[in-house]
């Protein structure tokens, strides 16, 4: 537990950085990238129409759109075919969901534009980016969730019930990053986005963990910054981070939701094929985010945050609340764990920065391919890296140890 304690310590304890000087803006102008017959604004972003961006480039690293095998997820809450499913506690859910906590919470003030106004620059782009990979993220999880209430709702109108309020929490969210957009004379077409992006195939157990780490990991991240900004007014940037608090509860009661579905299905918690993809989905997430935010550093730092720190702590918190329920999680305390995240981290940059060059495109892929592999060959260590055995008592009738 010491370094936990030293991670803890060190986030709470980090300088912040110096806010970057405010500057007012008109509105952005556009321009015609006369080679391609594109619309280009000031700040290279390029776009559909006025004041709509075009998404940004699906990669890796981005947000994804999941679709997965309704009928079998139909199989997983049949009420029918599946008796023992813990209805009581389902319904309480569900009463707790109808109340609605954050109804009202969504409301703007008149400080958005103006704040918007100071941000400029290079921050300003890097600001942009930030709410458009949110904006996503979020639209995801309404797109989701909204398709497995529909699908839910003869073999378990409960369930079905419970996942349309979590798709109306996200579209809440969704809908406010897109508005913050507009701030920066800029939205997302998020019906066009709906349309076009790609859909990734989970099938339902994979979407259980991976969304079960997504709401968990979102609100350690939401409540972090936002202590961090209570203790540092100067770095607010921007008002929508004093939204955090409440927001967070949010993605905190998905969470508690999702480890219900967890506990209702044993074979997903139990056995050797459990542990494995436990272990899989929290590297997968961990490694993403710390690779991600590592690439949006100034970000972090405009906020007066160390991204190393901030991303360390939030880790090992969504750690030890995932190993309430899953049956093992990384031990990220390990003492080779960070230096193979801190080693990935500049392969990326470096793959990054050959991405970015001049070079023939089949020359950037050869020389990218290094760097790839060497990712390839951390994950693969970690992954058969040392674990802590965990989760429910009442599950696997065993306590935390480790091997």
């Amino acid at each position: 537990m010491q370094a936990t304690a030293s991670v803890r310590a060190q986030f709470l304890q980090a300088r912040p950085a110096c806010r970057p000087a405010a500057r007012r803006s008109a509105v952005q102008p556009v321009r015609a990238a006369a080679a391609q017959g594109e619309m280009v604004d000031d700040m290279g972003f390029k776009l559909m129409r006025k004041g709509v961006k075009v998404a940004a480039k699906e990669t890796i690293l981005s947000p994804r759109f999941y679709t997965t095998d309704f009928d079998e997820v139909d199989e997983i809450f049949n009420l029918e075919k599946n008796p023992n499913l813990p209805m009581e506690e389902l319904t309480a859910m569900l009463e707790e969901f109808r109340r609605d906590y954050n109804q009202k919470h969504f409301v703007r003030n008149e400080g958005f534009h103006e704040a918007a106004d100071a941000i400029q620059g290079d921050m300003r782009k890097i600001f942009i980016e930030f709410l458009e990979r949110s904006c996503t993220a979020e639209f995801s999880g309404f797109l989701l969730y909204k398709e497995l209430g529909r699908r839910l709702q003869k073999s378990n109108p409960v369930v079905a019930e419970i996942f349309t309020l979590l798709a109306r929490d996200e579209a809440r969210h969704a809908g406010f990053i897109n508005k913050a957009l507009s701030d920066f004379n800029l939205a997302l077409d998020l019906g066009f986005l709906t349309k076009n992006r790609t859909y990734t195939f989970f099938k339902p157990k994979f979407i259980i963990y991976a969304t079960y780490l997504s709401e968990k990991i979102g609100y350690w991240r939401y409540i972090s910054m936002y202590r961090h900004l209570q203790r540092n007014p100067d770095n607010q940037l921007y008002p929508m981070f004093e939204y955090f608090e409440n927001w967070c509860q949010d993605e905190n009661r998905h969470g508690d939701f999702l480890t219900a579905v967890l506990k209702a299905r044993p074979e997903l918690l139990k056995g050797l094929e459990a542990r494995l993809w436990s272990r899989f989905f929290c590297l997968s997430v961990y490694i993403t985010m710390y690779l991600n935010d590592h690439q949006r550093s100034k970000f972090y730092e405009a906020l007066g945050l160390n991204t190393t720190q901030f991303n360390r702590h939030v880790i090992l918190e969504t750690n030890n609340a995932t190993a309430r329920i899953f049956p093992e999680v990384p031990d990220v305390e390990a003492p080779g764990f960070w230096p193979a995240m801190d080693r990935m981290v500049q392969y990326n940059e470096k793959i990054v920065e050959i991405g970015n060059s001049e070079a023939p495109e089949f020359l950037k892929k050869v020389q990218q391919a290094f760097y790839i592999e060497r990712i390839i060959a951390e994950c693969f260590q970690l992954f058969v890296g040392p674990m802590v055995r965990s989760g429910s008592f009442d599950i696997e009738g065993a306590g935390s140890y480790q091997y």
